[in-house]
């Protein structure tokens, strides 16, 4: 393929700190199409029934264009934008496959398991697989801090709530 009739691509904008959405809004603006992923995050403290929305990737979004009829002059100098992110003084596309790939796991339903505190785990992945443990707490939506006898002692660590398994009341 020619670079004289090359098609549009995604390219990684770098933003000004917690202007996302500004640089996101005066890209499109300007016509061009903009992708800032985000994610569910925590409640907030003053409202705690409303859940909000987190960047993805703080500090960075992706934008949609052709390296050779666009203008990309513009983009510098846009509110918000601090930078095309370039590798030796070139943009470098990103993957159109990474761009969906992102936006399918976001649309993907997050597996809630609710541990009571106390309760018997199993952990279930990495290193410490096929390990009890005692769940403590949850450490914001997908991690959580769980209690393991090592040694002889008692260890607080962090996992993702994702590598425990409940464990089957014993009888």
């Amino acid at each position: 393929m020619s670079q004289f009739n090359s098609p549009a691509r995604w390219y990684l904008i770098q933003t000004k700190p917690r202007q996302e959405a500004r640089a996101e809004e005066h890209l499109q603006r300007q016509n061009f199409e903009c992708y800032r992923p985000l994610k569910s995050g925590e409640p907030k403290k003053r409202t705690p029934k409303v859940a909000s929305e987190e960047e993805l990737f703080p500090g960075y979004l992706f934008i949609r264009m052709d390296q050779v009829h666009d203008n990309w002059y513009p983009i510098r100098s846009t509110r918000g934008v601090a930078r095309i992110v370039t590798f030796g003084g070139h943009p470098v596309p990103v993957q159109d496959e990474l761009i969906e790939q992102i936006r399918q796991r976001l649309h993907e339903p997050v597996a809630k398991v609710d541990f009571r505190q106390g309760e018997r785990v199993m952990i279930k992945a990495g290193e410490l697989c096929d390990i009890e443990a005692i769940f403590l707490a949850a450490d914001g939506a997908e991690r959580a801090v769980i209690l393991l006898n090592l040694l002889q002692r008692e260890q607080k660590v962090v996992l993702p709530m994702s590598s425990l398994l409940r464990m089957e009341a014993r009888v």
